[in-house]
């Protein structure tokens, strides 16, 4: 989907100082995902780890096998301060993904001679621990990219005030992916992970398998998908090549694909958190060490007592709680991506910053629709506030200690426009094939 002018474009606003970045050559269709599939794994999988004893042996051979740590920077550049260790996570928190399309030096996926973030996710976890939303940004979404400094520390990128967001991992690594994601959206982002392709396949096969219904056949030569109508048990190749068909799902297009992953994302969130994988203390290690062993980690994540207190946040929130959501936006008319749409994106943001559990009044995407197959469920009753919610000025957490009060109550949700696209955790969808 990439235009070549206007990567041109970029590679000349960028200073002559910089490295030079191979750019597209005959490639597959490529996309990741498994950057929630990984912190939520990772979040989850590790504290039950914790919970149910695993043994010391288990946590310490999990920890060894972490990819090296990225330095996050402030927008000077400047390394950020290191987060408190604690015992539990205080207070709302924020993660970004980036899922990179570099294959992980696979072979199988070919030599792609450059790395895009093409799957960007922002995990936003309330302060009261009752809420989860997750915002997938498209990857060819305009936004600004700020100055970002070379992952060798010699020198920075200049500014750009409009290209594509799945550079941003060209232009300095993770950290500038989160300098980017943190001026668009204006929170704080203190945590970030880095996954590759053999990460999902890992993560998929550690749980046995994912369930995902499509409602007809799909067949993405790009990907080598090939699944059938109905419930599908998706790992290894097979999960890869659903999460990076475009081609197959939806209208073709990548925010046709955002919608199908959030298919399979839901549904393994729900697979993570049954009965079935908590219960088994093979697939809990085996969820533990995929997600660490595949995840290049920010040095503030890079250690199982801060993944494990993330854990212990998210355990117990409520699947009807866990929101999926696309970032809001529209078709740039000639200009081969999307911008974003501003009020839905404002009212979206909002919300988050005011920490507010969100809903959504608009469908799952072009890319899904509801399992006409599934049980009904019951909405999960609303808390009602006992007190207003605390003002917040920051979403990094507080080193709070374990022991200290609960959050108020966030509120009722903040209703988004229907122009939203997304799903819940608690929702049972199934993946539409391509269709003109």
């Amino acid at each position: 989907m990439s235009d070549p002018s206007t990567r041109a474009a970029a590679r000349a606003q960028r200073s002559p100082a910089g490295p030079g970045i191979a750019r597209h050559g005959r490639l597959k269709q490529h996309h990741p995902i498994r950057f929630v599939l990984k912190i939520i794994a990772a979040v989850v999988g590790v504290a039950v780890v914790s919970s149910l004893s695993v043994t010391a042996y288990a946590v310490l051979n999990v920890a060894s096998s972490a990819k090296p740590s990225v330095v996050l920077v402030d927008a000077k550049g400047k390394p950020m301060d290191p987060v408190p260790q604690v015992g539990a996570i205080g207070g709302a928190f924020n993660v970004l993904l980036a899922g990179s399309d570099s294959g992980g030096g696979n072979a199988a996926y070919g030599d792609r001679g450059e790395v895009l973030n093409d799957v960007t996710m922002l995990l936003h976890v309330s302060a009261d621990h009752q809420n989860a939303t997750v915002v997938s940004f498209p990857r060819d979404m305009f936004v600004p990219i700020p100055s970002c400094p070379m992952e060798d520390g010699k020198g920075s990128y200049d500014a750009m005030s409009r290209q594509k967001i799945n550079n941003t991992l060209s232009y300095g690594g993770l950290a500038c992916t989160v300098l980017t994601v943190e001026k668009l959206t204006g929170l704080t982002i203190p945590y970030a992970g880095l996954i590759e392709f053999d990460g999902v396949i890992e993560m998929s096969n550690a749980v046995g398998g994912v369930p995902v219904c499509v409602t007809g056949d799909i067949r993405d030569d790009n990907t080598g998908l090939n699944i059938k109508a109905g419930q599908n048990t998706l790992q290894g190749s097979q999960a890869l090549a659903f999460l990076r068909s475009r081609h197959g799902v939806g209208d073709g297009s990548d925010l046709g694909r955002i919608s199908s992953q959030q298919v399979f994302l839901s549904s393994l969130v729900r697979t993570i958190k049954s009965s079935d994988t908590l219960s088994n203390p093979v697939k809990v290690y085996g969820l533990a060490k995929a997600a660490v062993k595949n995840i290049k980690l920010s040095e503030s994540l890079s250690n199982m007592t801060t993944i494990a207190s993330m854990a212990a946040a998210l355990r117990n929130i409520d699947l009807n709680k866990v929101v999926f959501v696309q970032y809001p936006n529209h078709y740039v008319q000639g200009g081969g991506g999307v911008e974003p749409t501003t009020d839905a994106a404002d009212a979206l943001l909002t919300a988050l910053m005011a920490d507010k559990p969100i809903s959504l009044t608009g469908d799952t995407g072009v890319g899904s629709e509801a399992d006409p197959n599934a049980p009904v469920a019951n909405p999960p009753a609303q808390v009602p506030a006992t007190q207003p919610p605390a003002p917040q000025t920051s979403t990094v957490p507080a080193p709070t200690p374990s022991s200290a009060a609960p959050a108020a109550p966030a509120g009722d949700p903040v209703a988004l426009p229907s122009e939203v696209h997304g799903q819940t955790a608690g929702q049972v969808t199934c993946t539409k094939p391509f269709s003109d």
